[in-house]
């Protein structure tokens, strides 16, 4: 008979100790150790051999000729830098009635015509899933349901189906009886994990994992999980807005921080093939505090309106707030203002936001969020014809951004006519663009273009 044994395991990083500790050697991580019972290895018999993988040369093995498959969703395979892989593992996390488990669905059915799919759902019944597939007009025989939470009837049903495509909805709700951890602990998420990866990948099954989310927004479970799998997505939005993100944090199949846009509709998810324009399209007077500015999600340029809203503190301490931006990165940037430019703004209260529930932390947002900032508190306008782009440092130098050509190509194409922008980077630009291109050193320079001093 086998004994089991205690062991403590850091749900950050995987770190094993035989003893509870406060601190994780390996990452620092505070408080982050749970218990894990671990049963003991049962010994092979005398007739008994284990079964060896021998290494062999990698130009004897065949690659796939169709190696990924088109999700239905441009948008969502531009994330994945092309489609689904075969045989990848796919992390999907996101908070609470964000859209996962829609935009999954409408997914499975776009598939249609590679093979079957199986559903597994350890949180709704077929007729809740079958419910949301009425409402989506999805109508897919192809599309294999199963209600289950124990990973052993589910590894099986993947064995005697031989899917294409695999759902678990969600990881946290699955369990194994040879661990004695209640589902959804460190130890059950990742044996779960280690498990489905073992069977999707030998037959070539690509495999979609939903997890739930923590309220500081990272997927729940062991941190290990996320380099267990081969791509980590995350579905982001407002709750009260109607866009949705989908946001590629880890692909080893492609590039990260690529997104892709979504609305959430009565029909389910709908893509949104030029972001740019729906997120200035309802900008159509000339306020003062409003400016466009340019920012890029990957190798995709994005245009967006920045919003400030400046006015005098009742109080001792004046309030900072944003909503789409860094917060420190905005009190930064108000005192650069202050110090090189010489606007008081000490005494206002003053608030940013970015327009459509985005968020942002590319530096190429400073400029903007300078310009617009004292275009609130002067009560003068900026041209809604114009766009503003450009890093600013400490001493008020507005540096170099990367990609340039796109972002201003970008501009032009939806008919924009000035584009602010480094003066280290009008030097080096080569094409003839159609719009007016200014190339300003530091902040003051900047203002003075925009009639701002």
């Amino acid at each position: 008979m086998s004994k089991s044994k205690t062991i403590f395991v850091c749900n950050e990083c995987g770190y094993e100790s035989a003893k509870w500790l406060g601190k994780c050697p390996a990452c620092d991580s505070w408080n982050s150790f749970f218990e894990q019972k671990i049963e003991g290895n049962i010994k092979l018999g005398r007739n008994e051999k284990k079964e060896i993988n021998i290494p062999k040369a990698l130009n004897t093995y065949k690659g796939e000729e169709k190696l990924r498959i088109s999700t239905g969703f441009l948008e969502a395979d531009r994330v994945l830098g092309g489609g689904l892989v075969k045989g990848s593992l796919i992390l999907l996390g996101g908070e609470p009635g964000i859209g996962k488990s829609t935009l999954i669905l409408q997914i499975c059915d776009k598939v249609k015509g590679e093979g079957k799919v199986l559903y597994v759902s350890g949180e709704e019944s077929a007729d809740q899933i079958k419910l949301r597939a009425d409402r989506l007009r999805i109508n897919n025989d192809d599309i294999m349901f199963l209600g289950e939470t124990d990973i052993e009837i589910v590894n099986q049903a993947i064995i005697d189906i031989n899917p294409k495509l695999v759902i678990i909805d969600s990881i946290q709700t699955m369990y194994s009886d040879e661990l004695s951890a209640a589902a959804g602990s460190v130890s059950q998420v990742r044996e779960i994990t280690a498990q489905v990866m073992r069977i999707c990948k030998s037959r070539s099954i690509t495999t979609i994992i939903i997890g739930h989310v923590t309220k500081e927004g990272n997927i729940a479970g062991p941190r290990v999980l996320e380099h267990m799998v081969d791509t980590v997505l995350y579905l982001e939005g407002e709750r009260y807005f109607s866009y949705r993100i989908l946001r590629g944090v880890k692909n080893r199949f492609g590039s990260t921080n690529e997104i892709g846009m979504f609305e959430m509709k009565q029909e389910g998810m709908c893509e949104i093939l030029n972001p740019s324009d729906i997120l200035i399209s309802d900008r159509e007077d000339n306020p003062s505090g409003s400016c466009i500015v340019s920012s890029m999600e990957g190798t995709r340029p994005i245009l967006v309106e920045l919003q400030a809203l400046t006015s005098k503190s009742v109080f001792g301490f004046p309030k900072r707030a944003a909503n789409g931006i860094d917060f420190n990165r905005l009190a930064l940037l108000i005192a650069v203002l202050e110090e090189k430019v010489g606007m008081m703004i000490g005494t206002q209260d003053v608030y940013l936001n970015v327009v459509g529930g985005m968020k942002i932390n590319e530096p190429a947002l400073d400029l903007g969020i300078i310009c617009v900032v004292a275009s609130s508190f002067k009560n003068i306008p900026i041209e809604k014809s114009t766009v503003i782009m450009g890093e600013v440092g400490l001493t008020g130098e507005v540096r170099r951004i990367n990609l340039i050509e796109k972002r201003i190509k970008e501009a032009e194409k939806l008919g924009f006519k000035t584009c602010i922008i480094p003066e280290s980077n009008k030097k080096v630009l080569k094409d003839k663009y159609k719009l007016d291109i200014i190339g300003v050193k530091n902040i003051q320079e900047a203002m003075r273009k925009l009639g701002l001093k």
